[in-house]
């Protein structure tokens, strides 16, 4: 989370990774304006709004992400590619993060941020930034899509005219064909796909504070529904490593900020503290990363498929870890206003969101099973979809 005197075109945050871009720092309101423009002091009325509306829309995608991910989930093991969520395509199933997985993923992303660091040193931030904008164009209007195919299904009467859509291409011939693309759609996707478009074209012309928006919670919620970890150890390391990440790149080098300077692309959710005054023309923005959505998101998600296995009709860890993620990012917005530093969310994040359900779990009774849960991984489902078949045809 953080605060710019500048609008999102000359200052977005960046991260390490393109929807796990995870750690972004966090500036007080009154620190330096990256463009070295007048100091814009917010009043009590505008701070509250910017970052209550920033804690609101960090728990939109973390709350329907993580109920999607539980239709996701038993599609998964089912090996279907159809269900309620809009799935149609193997490309859109969910993938699942190994213990071995997060171990690398705080080297990877380390490498990554530095390397773009580099790029920023080496190459002009111009032509760098016009490569990002037109790739995140791409991946925006498809996560938007993706995010709205459910609603639009629930909007359209069911006299609507929904015809079916292939798109097949192949490489080769006869038995060695081999397929390279092959996407299924129909008519509603076509719909969401223009809607997307339409705010897609928004962000690349004007990169206006709401389509930049728009964006950022598509790719959060995709990423909470998405990316799932196979257990709470999983959880564990892949938190606590990305909780030292952070602490790192933020406190001990200038890296972290420097990228965040330069980078441009909705990976992060804006909202303007001089609303009141100057509207939706407003310019002085409070940050937040999405890296500060997206992971304790998965975890709190993971949680939410460990009640729902434990068919208790109770949903205990996903409400306990749901509000120890409101706790700490309300502590980290406080830190920062406190000490006038650059704050690194997970922080306070990791702690909070860990911390609350392991509790929780031990008065229960109940860590030993929570630790021995375990989600099958996208190659298992598969195998166990092999295996079916190949009881139907035996039988």
């Amino acid at each position: 989370m953080s605060e710019a005197d500048q609008a999102p075109a000359s200052a977005p945050e960046a991260a390490a990774s393109a929807v796990l871009d995870a750690l972004n720092a966090t500036d007080s309101n009154g620190t330096e304006a990256l463009n070295a423009t007048a100091k814009f002091v917010a009043t009590p009325e505008g701070t509250a709004l910017a970052y209550g509306s920033l804690v609101f829309m960090a728990l939109l995608p973390i709350f329907f992400g993580a109920l999607r991910s539980v239709s996701c989930s038993k599609s998964k093991e089912l090996g279907e590619n159809d269900y309620d969520s809009g799935f149609r395509n193997a490309a859109d199933m969910p993938e699942t993060i190994t213990s071995r997985d997060a171990a690398r993923f705080p080297i990877i992303a380390s490498c990554t941020l530095f390397g773009l660091y580099l790029f920023f040193k080496v190459f002009s931030q111009e032509y760098i930034n016009l490569l990002l904008s037109v790739y995140f164009f791409v991946l925006g209007v498809l996560a938007l899509s993706h995010t709205m195919s459910p609603l639009m299904s629930r909007i359209f009467p069911a006299s609507f005219p929904n015809k079916q859509y292939q798109l097949l291409f192949t490489q080769g011939s006869g038995e060695s064909k081999e397929e390279i693309v092959n996407y299924e759609f129909d008519t509603k996707n076509l719909v969401c796909l223009l809607i997307s478009s339409v705010v897609g074209v928004w962000y690349l012309l004007k990169k206006h504070w709401i389509a930049n928006n728009l964006f950022g919670l598509a790719f959060a919620l995709n990423g909470v529904e998405l990316l799932h970890l196979n257990n709470v150890s999983t959880g564990c390391i892949l938190l606590g490593g990305l909780f030292i990440y952070d602490v790192f790149w933020v406190f001990g080098t200038n890296v972290m900020v420097t990228v965040a300077k330069s980078f441009e692309a909705p990976i992060k959710l804006v909202f303007p503290q001089d609303l009141l005054e100057k509207g939706l023309g407003a310019s002085n923005f409070a940050m937040l990363g999405l890296g500060d959505i997206v992971i304790p998101g998965i975890f709190i998600a993971l949680l939410l498929r460990f009640d729902v296995s434990l068919k208790k009709n109770s949903r205990t860890y996903f409400y306990s870890s749901f509000l120890a993620y409101i706790f700490g990012l309300g502590l980290t917005i406080f830190v920062m206003h406190t000490f006038k530093h650059a704050q690194p969310a997970l922080l306070y994040l990791v702690p909070a969101c860990v911390g609350f359900p392991v509790i929780i779990a031990l008065f229960k009774g109940e860590l030993t099973e929570m630790f021995r849960y375990e989600e099958s991984s996208s190659e298992e489902a598969g195998t166990k979809e092999d295996a079916t078949e190949s009881e139907k045809k035996d039988q």
